[in-house]
């Protein structure tokens, strides 16, 4: 017999839940996606009834979500690595270039020498990850940077989000220790550090002059002298570069001054450098691990330094491989603490491992997958470096919107000057005035983005972050849809 739901006493209660868990918000998945997703299943009805016949993903940097083609020599790698018994299939292995055939058998030879499986890539590897793809991790740093690079100080993980949390859940034991964060930020660092219960510690990042982002050493002082104030302890400092949801790319005098306020301040930094590839302005990605080298701490500077196949040219999003790297000022004991913690999960997943190895370990010149491969990763890069200048000069045609240069990542930021009826709109329906807009605009659009209140900005400014990830082909129509909104919105609340 049915239970009656009225009687039905429940034993695990939303108020009853981990209050750090209830507190966490992360707005990329938010109440914008939740209703895009809802209008995508209503297109598939011929009868639909919206005003638009598909849904235009820009709230996450997903690439192949919106159609980016995966590298092929990748995927061909992958596929030879997954089904080793076609190796010995010369039928098969001559519809393959050499170079893919032999790096297949490669990483076949380093699991089994890691794991001792002679089936491929199914069993556990070492906590940390295969050895094999952490060194070729290190060569590939060492390449970057010319900087040495110890596999033995290289964590894989489950894409880069992971590593971050490991780090953030490590350092923080209470409410009394904080993280510093920009503001703008990733909603991944404000998200972890209230799940783990610690406490953020904003500092203001400046939208000057073009509104280009800058972030000053007095905001960071200004942050830190709060939270002692408020009796928190700052443990790290996280910097997002080029930025996340800004676009900006750091200056190398900007990088030194940061490093010369975590010694002054005792504070470890946290360097997420996913989208070290994607640079479109003036100013070169230049890595945290090199800039503490040339100011000569590499041996006692304490950095994590964070990186991901999900961005870049790749966009293996769904794959999660990442890693991060501890410098040599971190200590031994806390490695070994690390390493625990990642024992308890057994290992990463060997997919992500994999395809971190493929991008670090790239088809070199004189291989014959080579001219292929740096024809597919230009085309790319060229593409997304087009479509960022063709959006940001799309905004600042229109009113009531300005938006800086995309010097790097994958986003525009702009900034939205919302008339005052429909910031009382907003509030009358209790939401914030940004998300409002971008509500709208999914209703009239079906472009999906993100709020900037998600990401945290200066009081009295609103901004909404948009990916340039559609494909060339789609964003005119993108651009045409958002202006046609953008215009009769700002008509309708004048």
């Amino acid at each position: 017999m049915k239970q009656s739901t009225q009687l039905f006493n429940r034993i695990i209660k939303v108020a009853e839940l981990n209050p750090n868990l209830l507190k966490a918000q992360y707005a990329v998945r938010g109440a914008v996606m939740i209703k895009a997703d809802k209008y995508n299943k209503m297109l598939k009805n011929p009868n639909h009834g919206l005003p638009f016949n598909d849904i235009i993903y820009c709230n996450i940097g997903n690439p192949q979500q919106l159609q980016q083609k995966p590298m092929t020599f990748n995927r061909n790698v992958v596929s030879l690595v997954y089904s080793p018994e076609l190796l010995n299939n010369p039928t098969i292995t001559s519809q393959f270039p050499s170079d893919v055939v032999q790096r297949a058998q490669t990483i076949l030879d380093g699991i089994k020498e890691n794991t001792g499986s002679y089936w491929g890539s199914g069993a556990y590897t070492h906590s940390q990850g295969l050895y094999y793809v952490r060194k070729n991790v290190a060569d590939f740093i060492e390449r970057r940077d010319g900087v040495k690079s110890n596999p033995d100080r290289i964590f894989l993980t489950d894409g880069a989000s992971p590593g971050v949390q490991s780090i953030l859940r490590m350092l923080i034991g209470g409410k009394q220790d904080g993280i510093m964060i920009p503001i703008p930020q990733y909603p991944l660092y404000s998200a972890s550090i209230d799940l783990y219960g610690g406490s953020q510690i904003h500092y203001m990042c400046t939208e000057g002059k073009g509104h280009k982002w800058t972030t000053s050493i007095e905001s960071l002082e200004k942050a830190y002298e709060k939270a002692k104030r408020d009796g928190i302890k700052p443990r790290a400092l996280v910097i997002i570069n080029p930025g996340n949801p800004t676009g900006t790319v750091l200056p190398k005098e900007d990088m030194k001054a940061i490093v010369d306020f975590c010694v002054r301040r005792r504070v470890c930094l946290l360097a997420d450098e996913v989208y070290q590839e994607n640079i479109y302005g003036d100013n070169p990605f230049i890595s945290f691990k090199k800039i503490v080298d040339e100011m000569g701490l590499t041996d006692t500077f304490e950095l994590f330094s964070f990186h991901t196949c999900s961005k870049g040219f790749l966009g293996e999003c769904g794959r999660r491989g990442g890693y991060y790297e501890i410098s040599p000022g971190v200590a031994t004991e806390v490695i070994e603490q690390l390493y625990k913690a990642a024992s308890i999960n057994l290992c990463p997943n060997i997919d992500g491992q994999l395809t971190c190895d493929l991008m670090v370990n790239p088809p070199k010149k004189g291989d014959e997958s080579y001219e292929q491969y740096q024809k597919e990763k230009n085309a790319i890069l060229s593409s997304m470096k087009r479509r960022a200048i063709k959006l940001v000069e799309a905004f600042n045609k229109l009113p009531n919107i300005e938006c800086g240069p995309s010097e790097g990542a994958m986003y525009a930021f702009p900034q939205i000057f919302l008339p005052e009826k429909a910031v009382a709109e907003a509030k009358k329906q209790n939401m914030q005035p940004d998300l409002f807009y971008v509500l709208s605009m999914l209703d009239k659009t079906g472009v999906c983005t993100v709020p900037g209140s998600g990401f945290g900005q200066e009081p009295g400014t609103y901004h909404f972050r948009t990916t340039f990830l559609p494909p060339e082909s789609k964003m005119e129509e993108m651009a045409e849809r958002f202006k046609k909104f953008h215009i009769e919105f700002m008509e309708k609340y004048k």
